[in-house]
């Protein structure tokens, strides 16, 4: 029997619970035809909501053809544009004679060509004959719109891990020529094709949407909601009782509020749990579970902190003993900050290393790991 505490790849079906209200919003905005961006921390369930509102879809009879691409590895324009093509490509074909067919018809007059002989050798379907050019870029970039409105069909694009082409040599070309493409296609009507962007960066997709405003008014963010934490318990109590095993509300409520309702972690724990256990759950099994999670993260969290400054750790510091205000001049001689212009500079560092960000108008810190949290207080700075 499957298990019901899933961490290792998305879930969709019986094992995806809660969002129902972001279910019902990311719904309407793709049978709209619109452009969506979602950016969370890791582990927070941006893949998971999306395929699952993608199968709902096709259960109620929506046709339309998926394809995804990852910007995890890229660090070029070139190996982004091709990546991209290839994945369109494969949408509407599955053969060297149809993928030279698709080029020749819509790259011609680019540096695009298809090689039979790169791709016998290494799978590529778009090679490039000469250096590419703005207007190349235009071509690939436009073809899904075209290839969708040739075959009068719903075509959707994810890319994962979004934030990392601006890490190219020129990503903000890329983001100008996105949208623009994007504008053109609006301004024929063309809603066939849709772009569905992922980013676990969450500072770094907050700087590319909202600080820089790349596709402003082109994509609609989905921010994604809390899982309440009665769900959660109801679904690791039904998971567990499954497989003729009992676990007390009260202890796995109070795992929820240890990982703040992360499903990662979540599931990873009660996983673990499971493993570790038969019959009625008591809370040594919890304890070790803990234990044996930390166990797994501690390295990743050692090398976080190794990487960080004196007055950086200082800085987290403060904020793990329940500081908000970092500029005043009792937190500054504390934690020996320097200066409130060092304190910037070291709320910007945090916040590029993906470790915390600020939120609302009182800039209150969060950080994006609650397993790290946990890892800070109860381990890193517990004696003083």
């Amino acid at each position: 029997m499957d298990s019901p505490f899933l961490y290792n790849k998305y879930v969709t079906g019986q094992h995806f619970i809660g969002r129902k209200e972001d279910c019902a919003i990311l719904s309407n905005l793709l049978s709209q035809g619109e452009n969506v961006v979602l950016w969370e921390p890791l582990g927070a369930g941006k893949k998971s909501i999306v395929h699952q509102i993608l199968t709902r879809m096709r259960v109620s009879g929506a046709r339309f053809v998926t394809g995804e691409i990852s910007a995890l590895d890229i660090r070029s324009n070139e190996a982004l544009i091709k990546r991209f093509g290839s994945a369109v490509i494969r949408l509407v074909a599955s053969t060297p004679s149809e993928y030279a067919q698709i080029v020749s018809r819509h790259l011609s007059g680019t540096h695009f060509v298809f090689d039979q002989t790169a791709y016998s050798s290494s799978d590529t379907i778009l090679s490039t004959n000469w250096d590419l050019d703005d207007d190349d870029y235009k071509a690939v970039l436009r073809l899904p719109y075209r290839l969708a409105e040739e075959r009068g069909e719903r075509m959707l694009l994810i890319i994962d891990e979004f934030q990392n082409i601006d890490l190219t040599e020129d990503g903000e070309k890329i983001f100008r020529l996105m949208e623009s493409v994007i504008d053109e296609a609006r301004h024929a009507g063309n809603r066939l094709f849709s772009f569905i962007f992922l980013g676990s960066m969450y500072n770094a997709m907050q700087d590319i949407f909202v600080r820089r405003h790349f596709f402003y008014r082109k994509v609609e963010r989905l921010r994604l909601s809390k899982v309440d934490e009665r769900e959660i318990v109801e679904h690791i109590i039904k998971g567990f009782l499954a497989s003729g095993k009992v676990i007390d509300r009260d202890l796995i409520g109070g795992a929820c509020r240890l990982f703040k309702c992360n499903l990662f972690y979540i599931n990873h724990f009660t996983s673990i749990c499971d493993s570790l256990s038969k019959g009625y759950i008591m809370e040594p099994v919890l304890l070790e579970a803990l234990d044996t999670i930390l166990s797994i993260h501690r390295g990743r969290f050692i090398a976080t902190m190794n990487d960080l400054t004196t007055f950086q750790v200082s800085l987290l510091k403060a904020i793990i003993d329940g500081y908000t205000k970092f500029s005043t001049a009792e937190v500054i001689r504390k934690y020996s900050l320097n200066s409130s212009a060092n304190v910037r500079r070291l709320k910007d560092a945090l916040m590029k290393k993906e470790i915390l960000t600020f939120e609302g108008d009182d800039e209150r810190p969060v950080i994006f790991d609650p397993l790290f949290e946990y890892w800070l207080k109860n381990s890193y700075f517990k004696n003083p």
